[in-house]
């Protein structure tokens, strides 16, 4: 009798069913002050977010920024809240059902995909416990972060691990790290931006706007910056464009150390300055619109174009829940199933 094929039938037909993680940074809970403290203390504690001794940087944290940032940011998140909640929540919310139906179309019942945020929640060590909860043995975790950077998912993998080293019996675990290159992402970027000018127009100039980081970590050794600036190059290689006819450049600087260049906003104020009068702005570290991207750069950083000489600014949506998005989404993980 032959138990070693009947053992392998038996396994094909129970495959264990594989769970997916999909991260996001996270969100308050509320557009609140109160809601807001608890999240900046997280997500301002991460030592891959703020590379300074707990000595120096605790004192700044606790004794201004949570004095004083919740209530200027809660502002700034109600400005763009929906009667969804948090648009980055909501979105990713839609991300995860979307992939979910997207894998059952193509494996039925075999894999299951959640949601965890790395600030906030619900939380990475929470949905992991889901997963071992339901008996799953193979987790693929897929941070929401084209661009690889220590902050974003580097301290994603070390939420990952800081769960699961209490575990005795460890999962087969799978972490992409990085897709800033990979050519179903650059296109669908490319196909964006091809949709905006069919209905906007071709600007003058195209901004690829990027969360910033300080110029400390790139020198340290942190890839993001070169990731950023291969995406960009090719997506206009997709487009067929020179490089003339668009910049990258970098948002959302924080504190007064020195942070890595070119900055958005002075880019588009020299811009209007230098006679340029329509430019779009489309920001692909960005997998979901959130506060840096709704009211940074759709309200902001427009404010800033338009007083400055500019005449035309548009910003160009994240990929967010579309359709190619999710391809991009279920071919990635699905490399692992």
């Amino acid at each position: 009798m032959n138990y070693r094929g009947q053992d392998k039938t038996f396994h094909e037909r129970h495959k264990p069913t594989v769970g997916v993680l999909l991260t996001n940074l996270g969100t308050p809970a509320a557009p609140t002050a109160e809601a807001l403290r608890p999240y900046l203390k997280e997500f301002l504690s991460d030592p891959r977010v703020i590379e300074l001794p707990k000595w120096k940087w605790w004192p700044i944290l606790h004794g201004i920024i949570l004095r004083v940032r919740p209530k200027k940011s809660a502002k700034l998140y109600a400005s763009v809240w929906t009667e969804q909640g948090s648009p980055l929540m909501s979105i990713s919310l839609e991300q995860t059902a979307k992939l979910n139906a997207y894998f059952e179309r193509k494996y039925p019942g075999k894999v299951r995909v959640k949601l965890g945020m790395r600030y906030g929640e619900p939380a990475i060590g929470k949905v992991l416990r889901e997963f071992q909860d339901e008996g799953i043995n193979r987790i693929i975790v897929l941070p929401l972060y084209p661009q690889y950077s220590g902050p974003t998912v580097g301290s994603t993998f070390d939420a990952v691990a800081q769960e699961l080293i209490h575990w005795r019996w460890t999962p087969e675990l799978h972490f992409i790290n990085t897709y800033h290159d990979h050519p179903l992402y650059i296109e669908a970027l490319a196909n964006s931006v091809k949709a905006h000018i069919a209905e906007h127009g071709e600007p003058e100039k195209l901004i690829l706007s990027y969360h910033g980081m300080p110029q400390r970590y790139f020198d340290g050794g942190d890839p993001y910056y070169c990731y950023c600036q291969k995406t960009s190059r090719l997506v206009a290689e997709k487009l067929g464009w020179d490089k003339d006819r668009y910049i990258t450049s970098f948002q959302s600087q924080f504190g007064k150390e020195e942070w890595i260049k070119p900055d958005t906003s002075t880019t588009l104020q020299q811009l209007a300055q230098n006679g340029i009068k329509k430019v779009a702005v489309i920001c692909p570290g960005f997998s979901a619109d959130c506060l840096e991207t709704l009211e940074e750069i759709g309200v902001e950083n427009k404010k800033l174009f338009l007083s400055a000489g500019g005449e035309s600014y548009h910003y160009i949506p994240a990929l967010n829940a579309g359709e190619e998005h999710i391809g991009v989404m279920g071919t990635l993980v699905g490399k692992y199933l």
